[in-house]
């Protein structure tokens, strides 16, 4: 997952990192979650040094993870219809990345 590997480089750059897992990257928690996954790693790195900023609570609803979202301890974002707003964001000087 780039998002990870990129938070990552970012953070020991120098730079403010959040992450906001949304739409379908919501299915992944699960996976990500799990001991023997790859990625697990990553995940749990980026997770502790809390780059994780929250998950997408309709995407989560919708995709099937939200108890596992809850498990895992992410933030649920909903400002905008449910949805994480990127309003906030830019308020706060931050500069939007999509994978």
């Amino acid at each position: 997952m780039h998002v990870l590997l990129n938070a990552l480089d970012m953070h020991a750059r120098g730079y403010d990192v959040r992450i906001v897992i949304e739409g379908a990257a919501t299915k992944l928690i699960s996976d990500l979650a799990a001991q023997g996954n790859p990625l697990h790693a990553l995940y749990a790195d980026a997770k502790g040094k809390e780059f994780i900023d929250g998950i997408c609570r309709a995407c989560s609803n919708k995709m099937g993870t939200l108890k596992q979202a809850e498990a895992e301890g992410l933030k649920l974002l909903d400002d905008m219809s449910g949805h994480p707003g990127m309003a906030r964001y830019k308020e706060e000087g931050f500069e939007i990345i999509t994978f």
